[in-house]
């Protein structure tokens, strides 16, 4: 699947006129699961952070190949987006993608984690960033928003990519003397300093920022 196929889901998902009607509800409910009443301030932050989630996918995909490719990764980042991308094509998913933007949000967690699951191997291995954004935060979020028992297959997709993709060996192969020098050589400034990230303190107030 294009890259433009997903970001053309993500943008008529997102826009669609009950996309914050459709979150609101859902998030009241995981509120409540974590003892919490919401306002509609509280509810209106969450929706944004749902929907600047999903459509930070398309960004991330393309950001991901290009970086892969500065370092080495190209071989094994291809097969992973391959993996990532055909999650998309499924509508009978985990979450089924006829359910509006509600129906993105394993799509999306899915890209995110795996991608993100990638970057910190990558980082253990060289000291590096990989990406420019840290997802960390905000992939532990959405996991609480998904909730049980999805995420555990969720999380069982993203294991299976990884393994599938041969991402592991080759990220530790990245550790050797030789490919570390090939790496300082590669280095751009996803490379250094720290990596940004979706901010998430301001969903304290729906209970999703507590362990």
């Amino acid at each position: 699947m294009e890259i433009a196929h997903i970001q053309q889901m993500v943008s008529q998902c997102c826009g669609e006129e009950l996309a914050d009607q459709d979150l609101y509800e859902l998030l009241a409910v995981v509120a409540e699961r974590n003892g919490i009443t919401p306002d509609d301030e509280e509810l209106k932050r969450g929706s944004r952070f749902v929907v600047g989630y999903v459509e930070q996918v398309p960004y991330m995909l393309r950001v991901a190949s290009t970086a892969a490719a500065n370092v080495g990764l190209e071989a094994e980042m291809k097969r992973i987006l391959e993996k990532v991308c055909s999650y998309w094509l499924e509508d009978l998913d985990i979450i089924p993608d006829h359910l509006g933007i509600i129906g993105l949000l394993d799509d999306a967690y899915c890209s995110l984690t795996t991608l993100q699951a990638v970057s910190d191997h990558f980082r253990l291995q060289t000291g590096k960033y990989l990406f420019p954004d840290d997802l960390t935060a905000a992939n532990r979020v959405m996991r609480k928003i998904i909730g049980d028992p999805y995420v555990g297959d969720l999380d069982r997709f993203v294991s299976s990519a990884l393994n599938e993709a041969g991402v592991m060996q080759a990220l530790t192969a990245l550790a050797s003397p030789d490919k570390r020098r090939f790496l300082d050589e590669q280095a751009n400034i996803w490379n250094h300093g720290p990596a940004g990230s979706i901010p998430v303190e301001e969903l304290d107030g729906l209970g999703l920022l507590e362990d």
